[in-house]
């Protein structure tokens, strides 16, 4: 009877979820519907510049800075986190392991805004140093880099310890160093695992907003350099719907239709990786 129940339960949430996320979308769809109507699809792309207020809305150079941003940012984030997952679980004695393990979840669990405002206080002066103006595509790959790197540890830590102890047992017996047990053995079978946490943390850089939008200068243009002020469409969103009317409100709403059909293909593509990872 308790498992039935249970069963039950489980089944109502997922359906809630699933529905909850269909509503969003439908929601997104309803919004942008009256701006696709009016405007073609090349004119996101095509329109001389964002100007809303003089009927332009081309969307690139925010989908290239939200790219450039979240690209960036995963390049870095990669081999950090791998690394960190691999002194964990291979190089770090139990008691420091443990330690470095919470830290890592501790930084999760930090609300963006709060890595937004550090980085406005002191990374985008530090950079300003360097090179003018400071508020800039780099201050945004390094805060979404810290932000994105638990989800790689996390994920990639959980996928080496998913991996049978027979295959380390194993290349062990046959003579293997430690990196060569790592690189030959434990990383190419939870490489699947660890290609899934990359394409969660992935959506998550691509769907960030506050940070973001506090330390990147939010200039509607296309980078030429790291020190290039951008602008991302998730920051183009939260600054523009407050006074939007229209056409500008239903060229948003479109924008935030693109973002959530990215991050919908990603955790797609994490669940497909996933469910292959525990077959």
């Amino acid at each position: 009877m308790t498992d039935r129940l249970l069963r039950w339960v489980l089944r109502i949430g997922a359906i809630t979820s699933a529905l909850i996320m269909l509503l969003i979308l439908f929601f997104l769809l309803l919004e942008s519907w009256p701006a696709l109507q009016q405007i073609t699809l090349t004119r996101f792309f095509t329109d001389p510049s964002w100007h809303p207020l003089e009927a332009a809305y081309n969307l690139l150079p925010m989908l290239s800075g939200t790219l450039y941003a979240s690209i960036g940012a995963l390049l870095l984030a990669i081999p950090l986190g791998i690394a960190s997952a691999l002194f964990i679980v291979y190089y770090a004695p139990p008691h420091l392991a443990l330690l470095y393990q919470r830290l890592i979840e501790l930084l999760a669990g930090i609300p963006s805004v709060v890595f937004g405002f550090w980085g406005l206080i002191t990374l985008v002066p530090l950079i300003n140093q360097l090179h003018p103006p400071g508020a800039s595509l780099l201050a945004g790959i390094l805060i979404l880099t810290l932000m994105i790197l638990p989800t790689i540890t996390l994920t990639a830590h959980a996928a080496l310890l998913a991996v049978p102890d027979e295959f380390q047992r194993g290349a062990v017996a046959l003579g293997l160093s430690r990196w060569g047990v790592i690189r030959g053995v434990m990383l190419p079978a939870a490489r699947t695992g660890i290609v899934a946490g990359i394409i969660l943390a992935a959506g998550r850089a691509i769907g960030e907003t506050m940070a973001v939008l506090m330390v990147t200068g939010n200039v509607v243009q296309h980078a030429t350099s790291l020190y290039d002020p951008i602008r991302t469409l998730a920051a183009n969103i939260a600054l523009e719907m407050a006074y939007a009317m229209g056409d500008h409100r239903g060229v948003l709403f479109v924008s935030g239709l693109l973002l959530m059909l990215l991050v919908m293909l990603l955790s797609g593509m994490a669940a497909t990786l996933s469910n292959k990872h525990h077959a």
